[in-house]
């Protein structure tokens, strides 16, 4: 027993200072990391800034004929439109501090979990190195110069082995829950100042909000008489119309071209992905086919042992653990993550829906919004022209719903439409949305059927709160009450 109490083995060593070091590491905390957000926002924007030019461009492009002041409702435009984006934007910071919320609710459950299972990882351990320093190498050293039959000798040693190697596999799994830990820690951390970052946008945001309703109030106190006039004049309608059917056989083109490039991508994505499988395959093959060989090798390897102990009556020696797969060699193997597309200025009002999509669901489209039908399509307009849409009354701020799938394809403020909101459901189907207070969406994105697109208003000089909507295909107005129940 002298060599057993005059030390430990060198192993016992490595495992004294592992777990020295695991004890010691739950009292160091993360440090801070900045908050990954803004960064993302940034990100965002700017994915957004190609197709807002395009936009930009086509909306100058229609009106550049029109005197800028030429509408009191232009009076408007600036606080209308500084008040759809300052809801928006505390509508979206809403959802991200809920998000932000939920977050840190299931970081701090995930601690939790992960510093129970430390703890009794930590007594495993703890037991093991006991164990380890009781028995030293006797057990070892007595099965090889016992003298007993070598294949039981052998199938002892083999046994050791599995159990050594049941401890690296314990070590590793500890090392890796530490280290999801401290990943936990930082991830709270940026989770807080998220939160934070939110707070204060807020504040901004709900202070610009109260002052352009103020002076949005103010304009249209001096501007009342005059917005009244002009609404009644036919001429101005009749500009609106076309304004509107310039917008739309605009938008009609860009959309074609882009669902061209659109469908050229994906068959390009496609590709991609096909040549991604057939290399992860060859490659499970190719790894396979080393596995088998490696094992067939220490197949043999271990009958050739066995014969030689049986020969010389010497004890069988163990063969050492499989060496791992250069890591080189894995990472060369292992295909490359696919990241999703992002969504350029050449595709992105795109609808990528299946053909005729839109179409199947006439006669069972819902209302855009509750309220009052006002106008309908096809009715006279005083002495101007007919309706092109419908205009719904709603108190201000009621949610204004997509009656599709979709994709936003214009989300601005327009002469004689206020905020305006136009979603593309494929098929050269658009429906409009116009008068809102708010928009919630922009130009880009995807709704689903139902999506909260926009709040009910009376926005560019509209006397009355409500919804103007309109249904065109191939750019022209049709009428939707036999397409939505209303």
């Amino acid at each position: 027993m002298k060599s057993t109490s005059a030390g430990l083995s060198v192993r016992g060593k490595l495992l004294c200072g592992l777990l020295a070091c695991v004890f010691a590491f739950g009292s160091a905390q993360a440090a801070p990391r900045q908050t990954a957000r803004s960064k993302q926002k940034a990100a965002a924007e700017a994915a957004r800034a190609g197709i807002q030019q395009k936009l930009s461009a086509l909306k100058k492009d229609i009106t550049r004929t029109e005197s800028e002041k030429e509408d009191a409702a232009d009076e408007l435009a600036e606080s209308e439109e500084a008040i759809s984006d300052a809801n928006r934007s505390l509508r979206e910071l809403a959802d991200e501090q809920a998000a932000t919320n939920a977050k840190l609710k299931d970081l701090a459950t995930e601690e939790e979990r992960l510093g129970n299972t430390i703890a009794a990882q930590k007594r495993q351990l703890a037991k093991l190195l006991r164990e380890h320093y009781v028995a030293g190498n006797e057990d070892r050293i007595k099965l090889l110069l016992s003298g007993d039959n070598p294949n039981r000798i052998n199938r002892d040693l083999q046994m050791m082995a599995y159990v050594s190697q049941a401890q690296a596999r314990l070590l590793n799994s500890l090392r890796a829950n530490l280290a999801a830990v401290e990943a936990n820690h930082a991830q709270t951390q940026n989770a807080r100042d998220e939160l934070e970052e939110i707070a204060q946008e807020q504040k901004s945001q709900k202070a610009l909000l109260e002052k352009e309703k103020g002076k949005r109030a103010t304009l249209l106190a001096n501007l009342s008489s005059k917005l009244t006039d002009q609404r009644k004049q036919a001429s101005r309608l009749e500009q609106d119309e076309q304004r509107m059917s310039g917008l739309v056989d605009r938008l009609t083109r860009l959309i074609r071209e882009q669902e061209i490039a659109a469908a050229a991508e994906r068959k390009r994505q496609q590709a991609l992905a096909a040549a991604r499988a057939k290399a992860a395959a060859e490659a499970k093959e190719r790894a396979l086919a080393r596995a088998n060989a490696r094992r067939e090798e220490r197949e043999r390897l271990a009958r050739e042992a066995a014969r030689e102990a049986a020969k010389t009556g010497r004890p069988v020696k163990p063969l050492p653990p499989p060496k791992p797969e250069p890591e080189e060699t894995r990472v060369a193997e292992e295909p490359p993550k696919q990241e999703a597309p992002q969504r350029s200025a050449d595709t992105a009002l795109a609808a990528d829906l299946p053909s005729g999509a839109f179409e199947s669901l006439r006669g069972r489209l819902p209302a855009p919004i509750s309220g009052k039908i006002a106008a309908r399509f096809g009715a006279k307009r005083g002495d101007g022209p007919t309706w092109r849409g419908m205009f719904i009354k709603a108190p201000e701020g009621t949610d204004v719903r997509a009656i599709a799938a979709g994709r936003v394809v214009f989300a601005n403020w327009m002469r004689g439409y206020g905020n305006l909101i136009i979603i593309n459901h494929g098929g050269e189907y658009l429906s409009i949305y116009g008068n809102n207070q708010t928009l919630m969406k922009q130009a880009g994105d995807a709704v689903k059927p139902g999506d909260v697109i926009a709040s009910a208003g009376n926005t560019g000089g509209n006397e009355e709160s409500g919804l103007y909507f309109e249904l065109r295909h191939l750019g022209k107005a049709f009428d939707p009450s036999s397409w939505v129940r209303f």
